[in-house]
C-alpha cells in the first residue's frame, strides 16, 4: 500500500508542477532560514558550558551607588581573590585577569600590535582547561615577564621556528620570555586572548586596597558548596574590609556612607550566564543578550510558520481540483484514514524535497551568514547527534503540520455531493485561507517595522549632536613610541595645510576610554557629594581639536603656569557638586599618592577654570555622567582635525611623517567616527539580520500569494471572459481579481501596528537617548508590503485580464 501511496503522490506532484514548485521553494527558503537562526541561537546558548566544572564557576561582580551614580561592574580589587580563598571554605580556587590595552610586540626588526592581551594568575590554564601545545601549564606564568601566546601568534611572530624560550620586546623596551604556546579557546567562550602575561609582573597585583577595582576575578566553589550561603557572607566582608578604608579615606563609617544614599555590594555571576545575562561594565569580552536569542527564535518560528501556511493555503485553494479524485476513491472503497495517510505522505515528500533544497541553499548562505554574525558555522553541525535528531523531528512536525488541514479537509468530502458536481470548495472555503494570509503578512509587516526602527535608531545615534565634532577627525595610534619627539611630530603634521589642529591624548570620548576615580567638592572627602566620575587627561589643544563648547571660563593655556592644578568640568559635574551657579574658581579634591599604599594617600586640590557643554563619552544607552578634564601627559594617541576632504593624500602625508619619526614602527590610524560607530556594532548586525529575514519572510509570503493569485485567475477565467465581452477594462478586471487579497493585507497592517509599536518601544527603552516611533515608519512598512503584494498578484491578474475572450470562454 505504501508503494501505491508513493506512486499517487509523485503523480500528483508532476501533475501540478507549478504549485509543487512554489511549495517546495517556499518551504526550502523557510527551512534554510530556520536552520541559520537555529545555528546562531544554539551557539549563543552554548557559551562557556564546555569549561571544566562550569557549574561551580562564578565571576564576582560589584554593584552599588556612590555620589548619586549607580554602578555595576565586573571588576573587584586585587586583594579580594586571595583573601576570599583564605576566609571562605566555599572557595576552592580563584584566578584574576588584569587587561592593559594592547602590546607592541617586537621580534627582530618586525613590530606587531596585539590587542588581545591580559595579565593573569599562573593557574589560569588549569582553571579554564586551556590546552597547551608546548610549555608546562603549571609553571609557564610563575615568573615575572613571561608570556604564553596562541599558536596563530607564534606562527605570525616566528614562522615554523620553536617559540619556547624566545625573547620579545614589549613596548620597545621590556624583554619578555615566551614560556608556552596555547591552543585557541572555543569560539563559544566569553573571552579570548592571544597573549597571556604573568600576573607576577605587576606590582598592582599586590595592591591591598579594596576600594581600587581593576581585576576581573573568577572563583571555583568547592563541591557541594552553596553560592547562596557564600553571598550571605558578603555584607560582613564589606564591613570588615571596606569599612576601615571608608573611615581612613573619607572619614565616614559604613552607617554614614549608607545614610548619604550610598551602598556597596557583591554578587556571584555563574560563568554560564555571563555571555547572555550579564550586561555590566568592564567585562573581558563583548556580551550577547538573551533578548536577541528570544527575538531570533521567534523570527525562526515565524518564517517556518509562513512557509507552512503557504502549503496549507495552496492545498485548500486547490481542493476543488481534487474533490473528484476523493469522491472516486471513496466510491472505490477507500476509507478516510487511507486518504488522510495519502495526503500526509504527499506533504512529507514535499517537506523532504524542500529539506534537500534547503541544504543546498544553506551551503551557499553560510559564508555570508558567518561574515554577518562574526561566527564560524559549517554544514558539519547538522551531523551532531542532538541536532540531527531534533531536525528529523522538526521536519516530521513541519510535514504533518503543513499537510494536516488539507488532509483532514479533503478527506471529509462526501462522494455523492462531489460526483454530482455540487461541491466547489476552491474559492468558497476562503475563511481559513484569509486568516492564514493575514497571519503571513502580519508577521512580515512586523519584521519590516522592526527593521526600519532598528535602522532609524542607528541613524539617530550616528547623527545626534554629541557635544563635540566627530567629523573629519583622524586618530593615530601607538604614538607613545615617538617618545620625546612626539610634540615635534604633531607640530610638523599640523603645519601641513591638510590638517587644522592636533591633540596628544590617550583619552577619547568613547566608552571605556577614560579613568574613573573619586572626587569631592572642596577639600573634604566626607562630603555627601563625593562621587566616582570620569577623568580625561589631555593637552592644551584637546578642546579646540574636538570642537567642544566652552560654556564658562577658559581652556588650558601655556600662559597660565598654574593650569597643572586646574580642571575643566562638564555640566553634569557642576550639578553633582552643587556649583552650577558659580563654578569658576571652585575647588575640587581627589586622592593622590600611591594607591597601593594606604598610608601614602593624600588629598590633592584642583581649581575649576572652565565648564564644557555636556558631551557623550559613553554609550547612548546611558545618561551623561560627571566628567573632569585634567591637563596631563597621556601619549598613546594623537587626534588630528582634517582641513580637507582629500583623505588619501592626507593619510599618505601622515604615513610619510610617521616613517620619518618612528621608522619600523606600525602605522595605525582610524577615523574617529568609525571608532564611535564600532560601539554600536551589535545593533547594526541586529538590524542587518532583521532586514534579511524580514525580506525572506515577505518573499515567502508573496510566493504563496503568487500561487493563490494564479489559482484565482485560473478559477475565474470564464468569468473574466464574460466581463470583457460586456465591456470591462483590463484595469477593472485586475482590481477585481486583486482586491480580495489587498483587503487581507490591509487587515494584517491594522492588526500589526499596535503589536509592533509595543515591541519596538520596549526595545528602545534600552537607550537613554532614542528616536521616536513616528507614523512614517508604519506607513512605509505598510505601503511597502501593500505594493509588493499587489505587484505579486498583478502578474496573474494582468495575464488573465489580457487573455482573448474567445479563449477564456472556451476554458473548462
Amino acid at each position: 500500500m505504501l508503494t501505491n501511496y508513493l506512486r499517487i503522490a509523485f503523480r500528483s506532484l508532476r501533475r501540478s508542477k507549478f504549485f509543487s514548485l512554489i511549495n517546495i521553494l517556499g518551504l526550502a527558503i523557510g527551512i534554510c532560514s530556520f536552520l541559520l537562526i537555529i545555528f546562531f541561537v544554539q551557539d549563543e546558548l552554548s557559551f562557556d558550558k564546555h569549561l571544566p566544572h562550569a557549574e561551580r564557576m562564578y565571576r564576582m561582580d560589584m554593584t552599588g551607588r556612590f555620589g548619586g551614580n549607580e554602578f555595576n561592574i565586573a571588576v573587584i580589587s586585587a586583594a579580594q581573590g586571595p583573601q576570599m580563598k583564605e576566609d571562605f571554605p566555599e572557595v576552592e580556587d580563584y584566578v584574576r585577569f588584569r587587561t592593559r590595552g594592547y602590546f607592541l610586540v617586537k621580534y627582530g626588526e618586525d613590530v606587531y600590535k596585539e590587542e588581545s592581551v591580559s595579565y593573569v594568575d599562573a593557574n589560569v590554564f588549569d582553571f579554564f582547561g586551556i590546552n597547551m601545545i608546548s610549555g608546562d601549564p603549571a609553571t609557564a606564568l610563575k615568573e615575572p615577564k613571561t608570556l604564553v601566546i596562541t599558536e596563530a601568534l607564534s606562527k605570525k611572530l616566528f614562522g615554523d621556528e620553536e617559540a619556547l624560550g624566545k625573547v620579545v620586546k614589549i613596548s620597545n623596551d621590556q624583554d619578555y620570555k615566551i614560556t608556552g604556546v596555547m591552543a585557541p579557546l572555543p569560539q563559544n567562550t566569553h573571552f579570548h586572548f592571544d597573549i597571556l602575561a604573568s600576573m607576577e609582573t605587576l606590582d598592582e597585583a599586590k595592591n591591598a586596597i579594596w576600594l581600587s577595582q581593576n581585576f576581573q576575578t573568577y572563583f571555583r566553589l568547592a563541591e557541594g558548596a552553596s553560592v547562596e550561603n557564600l553571598e550571605a557572607k558578603f555584607p560582613e566582608m564589606v564591613e570588615k574590609y571596606i569599612g576601615p578604608e571608608l573611615e581612613r579615606f573619607m572619614g565616614a563609617s559604613m552607617e554614614d556612607f549608607a545614610e548619604a544614599g550610598n551602598n556597596i555590594g557583591y554578587y556571584m555571576t555563574p560563568v554560564t550566564d555571563i555571555h547572555l545575562y550579564s550586561q555590566v561594565d568592564a567585562q573581558l569580552g563583548p556580551p550577547g543578550d538573551i533578548k536577541y536569542v528570544y527575538i531570533f527564535s521567534a523570527v525562526a518560528a515565524f518564517i517556518l510558520i509562513i512557509a507552512c501556511v503557504n502549503f496549507m493555503n495552496l492545498a485548500t485553494a486547490r481542493s476543488a481540483n481534487r474533490a473528484k479524485e476523493v469522491g472516486v476513491r471513496k466510491v472505490m472503497g477507500a476509507y478516510r484514514h487511507n486518504l488522510i495517510s495519502q495526503f500526509l505522505l504527499e506533504s512529507l515528500i514535499i517537506t523532504g524535497i524542500s529539506f534537500v533544497v534547503a541544504i543546498g541553499l544553506l551551503a551557499v548562505a553560510l559564508p555570508y551568514f558567518n561574515e554577518l554574525t562574526g561566527k564560524v558555522f559549517s554544514l558539519s553541525i547538522l551531523a551532531t547527534p542532538t541536532l540531527a535528531v531534533s531536525l528529523a523531528a522538526i521536519l516530521i512536525v513541519v510535514g504533518l503540520l503543513a499537510g494536516s488541514y488539507p488532509a483532514f479537509f479533503l478527506s471529509a468530502f462526501q462522494p455523492a455531493s462531489v460526483l454530482k458536481g455540487k461541491l466547489n470548495i476552491g474559492m468558497k472555503s476562503g475563511s481559513l485561507r484569509s486568516v492564514l494570509v493575514v497571519l503571513q503578512f502580519s508577521i512580515s509587516i512586523f519584521l519590516v517595522v522592526g527593521t526600519l526602527i532598528v535602522f532609524d535608531q542607528l541613524d539617530y545615534i550616528q547623527t545626534k549632536k554629541l557635544g563635540y565634532d566627530r567629523e573629519q577627525l583622524i586618530v593615530l595610534q601607538n604614538t607613545y613610541v615617538l617618545d620625546k619627539s612626539i610634540e615635534s611630530f604633531k607640530n610638523e603634521v599640523v603645519a601641513n595645510s591638510y590638517f587644522k589642529s592636533g591633540s596628544i591624548s590617550g583619552f577619547l570620548p568613547i566608552r571605556s576610554n577614560s579613568n574613573n576615580s573619586a572626587m569631592f567638592p572642596g577639600r573634604n572627602p566626607k562630603s555627601n557629594s563625593t562621587t566616582s566620575l570620569a577623568m580625561f587627561y589631555v593637552d592644551y589643544d584637546y578642546i579646540p581639536t574636538l570642537g567642544m563648547e566652552l560654556l564658562e571660563g577658559r581652556n588650558f593655556s601655556k600662559d597660565f603656569g598654574a593650569d597643572s592644578t586646574g580642571v575643566i568640568i562638564n555640566e553634569a559635574t557642576a550639578k553633582q557638586f552643587g556649583i552650577a551657579d558659580d563654578p569658576i574658581g571652585q575647588e575640587l579634591g581627589t586622592f593622590d599618592g600611591d594607591d597601593s599604599d594606604p598610608e601614602d594617600l593624600r588629598i590633592k586640590v584642583f581649581k575649576v577654570i572652565g565648564v564644557v557643554k555636556d558631551f557623550h563619552f559613553e554609550s547612548l544607552k546611558t545618561d551623561i555622567r560627571p566628567a573632569v578634564i585634567f591637563l596631563g601627559e597621556s601619549t598613546s594617541r594623537i587626534t588630528f582635525k582634517l582641513n580637507t576632504i582629500e583623505y588619501a593624500e592626507a593619510i599618505s602625508f601622515l604615513h610619510s611623517k610617521w616613517d620619518e619619526f618612528a621608522p619600523g614602527q606600525p602605522f595605525e590610524y582610524a577615523f574617529y567616527d568609525e571608532e564611535f560607530n564600532a560601539e554600536y556594532k551589535a545593533e547594526e548586525k541586529i538590524g542587518e539580520i532583521f532586514g534579511i529575514f524580514a525580506g525572506l519572510a515577505i518573499f515567502i509570503a508573496c510566493l504563496g500569494l503568487f500561487g493563490l493569485a494564479a489559482f484565482t485567475a485560473e478559477q475565474r477565467t470564464k468569468e473574466v471572459g464574460i466581463r470583457k465581452v460586456l465591456g470591462a477594462s483590463i484595469g477593472s478586471i485586475i482590481l477585481l481579481l486583486s482586491k480580495e487579497f489587498m483587503k487581507l493585507v490591509l487587515i494584517a497592517f491594522v492588526i500589526t501596528v499596535p503589536l509592533a509599536w509595543f515591541a519596538m518601544d520596549a526595545w528602545l527603552q534600552d537607550f537613554a537617548y532614542r528616536t521616536t516611533i513616528g507614523a512614517g515608519v508604519f506607513a512605509l512598512a505598510g505601503g511597502l508590503s501593500f505594493v509588493i503584494a499587489w505587484l505579486t498578484m498583478s502578474v496573474h491578474s494582468f495575464k488573465a485580464a489580457a487573455m482573448n475572450p474567445s479563449s477564456s470562454l472556451r476554458t473548462e
